[in-house]
């Protein structure tokens, strides 16, 4: 009896032990997954948060860059805008255009709003109050036109901004930083909801001088992207203006301030950056994940006692061992499968390469009577395939831009040639076609040289004609000083690349003549089978926007 006694109590023991590390690992584990879970829910929100805002800063930033020598007191400023603006889908509240009027214009402000069809046309206070000049050159701000317009906006017009408590901090920083700002948490309408209004100084393109302001104001709620009931966490903002207070949005998306709550610290604090400020947002969990491991780790423990502590628990053990395991052999296959994917389609781009550059050997050194320029040309043209190849590699094959194509130096003469066009995402198909096109035409742009002793002048241009299906692209390559007597002859491989590889790889037709002062190549083909269709399936366009370049200099 005292025997049985001792190996049941020293089995009870062995359980009671078991039974508690089971618990206590679960209870670790538990802990472990929830804090994981909620901090990658958070970051994805954070990151979420940041690109919403990032949109609208740059919907500021175009909106102020599409002014050219505005005239500050027209009231129809924005007209321009619309399309543009409306095109970003920043679901923005308001938009203004606030004029900086020196007193001896504010005469010819009302006169603009009166004709425009305002309530108010008068240039008064911003809460409505007369206007007070005083004698000085002292730029006012008002607004001279909004967007959407309504009766509840129109009111805003002819309103001075200057002596409003956070609007006109808000523009004083604009000024001083020359970037956008945005202001601190504000009603946006008397009855509506709490927001934040981003100021963007625009600029005389003729001076420095800032002439007015592009105003966009924002739902908060909105930026914040508050977040149901089924969320793992609640989002609130710091207050930048008062310590210790938070903006919290319930589910209907009304903002309301709160002190922070004493004894509760958010679990984690996110910095985002808007309106050249830093915002912070501080996440309070809305399950405890310490309760929720508690009750599986009790739960655990009971189960093993109950079930003949040693077995329950070292079931319990194995088995979630295998759910880890499992899980862990899923993800390698997975991974594996992914990996043989990778692996399959770069032997499939490698193959193309080789043949390409086995062509272009091939072609190159076939009919060459001259080894050295042979050698020139083939070493060029596989640099230009290297050239492309890298472009294609930092855009994930993704296509390139066109311009990409000239800036590289596997083009000869490169300085010597005027790009002209649109910046077209080319797909990586056409990119490394128009790559061995350009090479071939450069390379031999500089051989009147010997003969009439001037360099040739080349314009490399290209165009896009048409809507939809029956869209097609242009290109037209034309050299000047030169002539059918002084230009050399195009090689075989030349020939055949310009007359047609390169046409019949892009679905179009070329064709090459000498005019009286040039030698012209133009090729035609539909635009579907040039741009890259999952860039323009993204981003909605086909054509990057127009950047400055410095114009090339030609030698004559």
């Amino acid at each position: 009896m005292v025997r049985l006694g001792f190996i049941i109590g020293l089995i009870a023991v062995v359980g009671v032990v078991l039974s508690g590390f089971s618990a206590s690992r679960v209870y670790e584990q538990e802990t472990a997954i929830q804090r994981i879970a909620l901090g990658r829910a958070i970051d994805v929100h954070a990151s979420q948060v940041q690109d919403r805002l990032t949109e609208r800063e740059l919907l500021g930033r175009v909106a102020s860059g599409l002014f050219r020598k505005p005239s500050v007191i027209k009231a129809d400023m924005l007209q321009p805008l619309r399309s543009s603006i409306y095109t970003f889908k920043t679901d923005f509240v308001l938009a203004t255009w606030v004029a900086r009027l020196k007193p001896d214009e504010v005469g010819a402000a009302e006169a603009e709003l009166a004709k425009a069809g305002f309530p108010d046309p008068t240039v008064r206070e911003y809460d409505g109050r007369p206007l007070q000049l005083n004698d000085g050159a002292v730029p006012l701000d008002v607004v001279m036109d909004v967007e959407p317009r309504n009766p509840e906006t129109m009111v805003l017009t002819g309103r001075m901004l200057d002596h409003d408590p956070v609007l006109g901090r808000t523009f004083a920083q604009a000024l001083a930083e020359g970037q956008p700002h945005v202001s601190d948490p504000l009603p946006l309408t008397q009855k509506g909801p709490v927001g934040v209004v981003l100021a963007a100084p625009v600029r005389n393109p003729d001076s420095s001088d800032t002439v007015g302001f592009v105003t966009f104001s924002y739902n908060l709620a909105t930026l914040m992207l508050t977040n149901d009931d089924l969320s793992l966490f609640s989002v609130v903002l710091k207050d930048p203006g008062r310590n210790g207070y938070e903006l919290v949005a319930d589910e209907n998306g009304d903002v309301t301030m709160r002190a922070a709550p004493e004894g509760t610290a958010p679990m984690i604090t996110r910095t985002v950056t808007f309106g050249n400020r830093d915002w912070s947002l501080a996440y309070y969990p809305k399950i405890d994940p310490y309760d929720r491991a508690q009750r599986i780790a009790l739960l655990t423990g009971l189960a093993g006692l109950a079930l003949t502590l040693i077995v329950c628990g070292l079931f319990g053990y194995v088995s979630y061992s295998n759910i880890r395991l499992r899980r862990e052999i899923q993800m390698r296959i997975g991974f594996e499968r992914r990996l043989t994917a990778v692996i399959d389609e770069l032997n499939h781009r490698v193959k193309n390469i080789l043949a390409v550059i086995q062509s272009i050997v091939t072609r190159t050194l076939r009919h060459g009577s001259d080894l050295d320029v042979a050698r020139e040309l083939l070493i060029g043209r596989i640099h230009a395939m290297s050239n492309v190849v890298s472009l294609l590699s930092d855009s994930q094959w993704q296509g390139v831009m066109l311009r990409g194509l000239f800036e590289g130096r596997a083009i000869p003469h490169a300085d010597r040639i005027k790009v002209e066009g649109p910046d077209i995402a080319v797909s990586a198909r056409a990119a490394q076609s128009l790559s061995l096109l350009f090479f071939e035409l450069a390379s031999h742009s500089d051989e009147g040289l010997a003969v009439v002793g001037k360099h040739p002048s080349v314009v490399a241009s290209w165009s896009v004609a048409g809507e939809g299906n029956d869209a097609t692209f242009h290109f037209r390559w034309e050299e000047f000083n030169t002539s059918a007597a002084t230009r050399r002859p195009d090689s075989e491989f030349g020939i055949i690349l310009l007359d047609r590889v390169a046409p019949e790889a892009l679905g179009g037709t070329s064709k090459r003549y000498f005019t009286e002062v040039s030698y012209v190549y133009e090729l035609n083909a539909p635009l579907e089978t040039v741009v890259d269709v999952n860039e323009r399936d993204r981003t909605g366009q086909i054509v990057a926007p127009v950047r400055p370049a410095s114009r090339p200099r030609h030698r004559k």
